[in-house]
């Protein structure tokens, strides 16, 4: 089985441009807002002095000493606690998103993702056959859900919190559409249920995190469980028309990794790629951002 092995960025977007880089930080602008944030991954020096990001952002987001994915925002210039952006692409994509500042230094949108947006409101608009269903696990506030939705597909979105499904909901009606079936679940528990009953899908998304909680404390842990939410997932795939998407964000996975986990769960695969996702910034300097694998039977 022959696989392309690609680097992906998103193409030009008005409303988001990833300004510089360095120093375990990155500077973007969001539509009118420019903030800066912290980011592991990038360790090497920023190209603009510190003296410009304090000049150019909105706002910062500092981390606390002891937990690193918690801190608060300090606003440099004026700027809404909410606001929204637009995402399209030449294929007929509109978006519309809600953004916010949280205390764990997202904003509600992560902007390489939508490489993934693209690729999931193609293949739901060539699906053979009548309109796909499809299911978005670890689904967070639903971009990838209102692009499958966009494209016609029947959704069902889970995710483990009740604020961001119902940021996921404003971000449906921003967007000019309705009808995702909502649901606040532990992704795993979800889909050995769906298995029981003998539910199937045309297309599955899984963005899982590191780690994360479900909403009864049940306990997350990427390297430990993906392996078998892989597995119950082939059983609830159509086998014969299908697509999936894999996406993982850890600094120690490879695609590699997504290659053996899906092809060891997963027969049958057909148009498989996998690679890595990034971000440019203005000074050439390209930021990783996860890895994927994805596959389609068409």
């Amino acid at each position: 089985m022959e696989e392309r092995i690609l680097s992906l960025s998103p193409g030009a977007w008005n409303d988001y441009e990833l300004i510089d880089t360095g120093g375990f930080e990155k500077l973007e602008r969001f539509g009118d807002f420019i903030l800066s944030r912290p980011e592991p991954q990038a360790i090497w020096d920023k190209s603009l002095p510190d003296s410009e990001w304090k000049k150019q952002a909105h706002a910062h987001f500092a981390k606390e000493k002891n937990n690193p994915e918690k801190g608060s925002w300090q606003q440099l210039k004026k700027m809404p606690h909410n606001w929204q952006i637009n995402y399209k692409n030449q294929q007929g994509l509109d978006l519309k998103l809600n953004l916010a500042q949280t205390s764990f230094k997202h904003i509600g949108l992560f902007p390489e993702q939508a490489v993934n947006w693209d690729y999931l409101y193609e293949s739901i608009q060539s699906f053979p056959g009548e309109k796909p269903k499809v299911l978005n696990l670890f689904a967070y506030t639903g971009a990838a859900s209102v692009a499958a939705k966009a494209a016609g597909a029947d959704v069902t979105h889970l995710d483990s919190v009740k604020q961001v499904v119902t940021w996921s909901r404003h971000n449906m009606e921003a967007s000019g559409l309705d009808g995702i079936r909502w649901i606040v679940d532990d992704a795993l528990k979800f889909i050995k249920r769906e298995a029981r009953r003998g539910n199937i899908y045309q297309g599955i998304i899984l963005d899982p995190p590191a780690y994360g909680r479900g909403p009864d404390g049940e306990k997350w842990i990427l390297e430990e469980q993906i392996n078998e939410m892989l597995k119950i997932c082939s059983e609830i795939l159509d086998p014969v028309n299908n697509f999936l998407l894999l996406n993982m964000y850890s600094l120690s996975f490879s695609s590699l990794i997504a290659v053996n986990l899906v092809q060891s769960n997963f027969k049958n695969i057909k148009n498989a790629e996998h690679g890595e996702l990034f971000l440019k910034d203005s000074f050439g300097k390209r930021l990783p951002l996860g890895v994927f694998y994805r596959f389609r039977s068409f």
